[in-house]
């Protein structure tokens, strides 16, 4: 029945589309400047390949029978949140303000009324439907990286019923009072520039109270091992959303300008002072320095330099980037001594990326900030992250209790086992298996084993 349920339901949305009569734009701006366009067409690419970039990241630190599953977790949000988005979700973060706190869903319904043309508060230079093909972008990403905190042990129909919750209660009232030109924490005057409050933060709590609600694995409660079935993966994860972050903060400057310029700049220096940053702290504790923490910590760099990026010098972004990978990397270590199973340490990268980064934009921030002897916008950033940092939390954990009354959200003992690739969507790394049987894999398809770890003089290649 529920299977009937979600295709009526997406049958219904592919009706509507074709009934709904397109209004035309109602609120139009200035002439289109072309080169403001051409920038936010790339960034917008730009920022959909940080999806992809996420999946290889994530998907090489999990176990080679969760792969899979964990690639399909960031790519399956392209398709659902671009359709949501459509129907009602830009609507709900930019559609006329309901009090600063939420858009009205009827403003842009089906995209109806969003043209070619400018609008003067949302994309005065350029096209309103390209402004809002650029701001999908960041929703699709926010629900993505919650999936590394219960990655191994989530039901994929579950994760997907709360990827279109999360994006309808927490993603669209956040994004509509940070960024919204009557939103109320904009008009409060909290500086966001690219999304460390809307993005990084959001999703860092919602994985952690994902982490909390879903339990530890079984192999963490018995004290597993935990070998990352593909570092190649990894780094090349970590170059795609590096390359791609450039579009996400310089593109947010919306406009080819100096100021796209500088969130440029400082975008790429602050990653690569986190990088460093990160494997002296792992030489200061006796570690060896390591590809996945190089990885690692040039990713919470990223998310640190967001809010800030338009707000500070280049200068500045290097202690952004230190600041945050001493925390960050802290704050794993303290984790591991945890009972808590986060599992790709979602909340102490994003959420305390996202956090480290607010923080230093209240003190940095050009002319507003502590260092210029201002301390308004300063208390405003601390009171903006306790609100966000509870809104986030707590609402995404009553959504994860919601859904798993609805479809349980944590797969069966047996079939964590097995793995998800094959439980859930019956494959594996480069074959397909036709799965079939609730607890068991066919019996033509061989148990998948997890790999010795490769000895240190061995040429034996990683798994492909």
């Amino acid at each position: 029945m529920k299977k009937w349920l979600a295709v009526a339901l997406l049958v219904g949305v592919g009706v509507a589309g074709m009934l709904v009569t397109p209004a035309a734009q109602t609120r139009q701006g200035g002439p289109i400047n072309p080169a403001d366009t051409a920038w936010i067409l790339t960034a917008t690419a730009l920022v959909l390949l940080m999806t992809p970039g996420l999946s290889f990241f994530y998907g090489g630190m999990v176990r080679l029978k969760n792969v899979v599953s964990t690639l399909l977790q960031s790519y399956i949000a392209m398709a659902v949140i671009s359709l949501l988005w459509v129907v009602v979700g830009f609507s709900l973060c930019f559609g006329d303000s309901f009090h600063g706190l939420i858009g009205d869903p009827r403003t842009f319904f089906m995209f109806s009324g969003v043209g070619g043309e400018t609008h003067p508060d949302l994309a005065p230079t350029i096209p309103l439907l390209l402004f809002a093909l650029f701001q999908l972008k960041f929703a699709i990403i926010t629900p993505a990286l919650i999936t590394g905190a219960f990655a191994e042990r989530v039901r994929f129909k579950a994760y997907v019923l709360f990827m279109v919750l999360f994006t309808l209660f927490i993603y669209a009232p956040l994004a509509h009072w940070t960024w919204h030109p009557e939103g109320f924490l904009r008009t409060w005057g909290v500086l966001d520039f690219a999304g460390g409050t809307v993005v990084h933060m959001s999703a860092g709590f919602a994985a952690l109270a994902g982490a909390l609600v879903l339990g530890r694995r079984h192999t963490h409660l018995e004290n597993a091992a935990h070998t990352p079935a593909n570092l190649p993966f990894v780094m090349l994860g970590t170059g795609m959303l590096w390359f791609g972050w450039f579009g996400f903060n310089a593109g947010s400057a919306l406009s080819a300008s100096s100021l796209a310029t500088l969130a440029f700049a400082t975008t790429n220096t602050a990653s690569a002072a986190a990088m460093l940053g990160w494997i002296a702290f792992d030489w200061l504790r006796g570690r060896k320095p390591s590809a996945l923490g190089a990885c690692v910590g040039a990713v919470v760099g990223l998310v640190a330099v967001t809010p800030a990026a338009g707000f500070i010098t280049v200068g500045q972004s290097i202690m952004v980037g230190l600041v945050s990978s001493f925390v960050s990397n802290w704050a794993v270590h303290i984790k591991n001594r945890t009972s808590l199973d986060d599992t790709l340490d979602v909340f102490p990268c994003h959420g305390l990326g996202g956090v480290v980064g607010m923080v230093l934009t209240g003190v940095l921030a050009k002319d507003v900030g502590l260092v210029h002897g201002e301390t308004t916008t300063f208390l405003k950033h601390l009171a903006a992250l306790v609100l966000v940092s509870v809104f986030s939390f707590v609402g995404s954990y009553l959504l994860y209790k919601l859904v798993d009354r609805i479809v349980p959200l944590r797969v069966p003992r047996e079939h964590e086992e097995l793995g998800l690739d094959l439980s859930q969507h019956g494959e594996t790394m480069g074959e397909s298996t036709g799965f079939a049987a609730p607890h068991a894999a066919p019996a033509s398809t061989p148990a998948v084993v997890e790999p010795a770890p490769t000895p240190p003089d061995s040429t034996q290649p990683l798994p492909a």
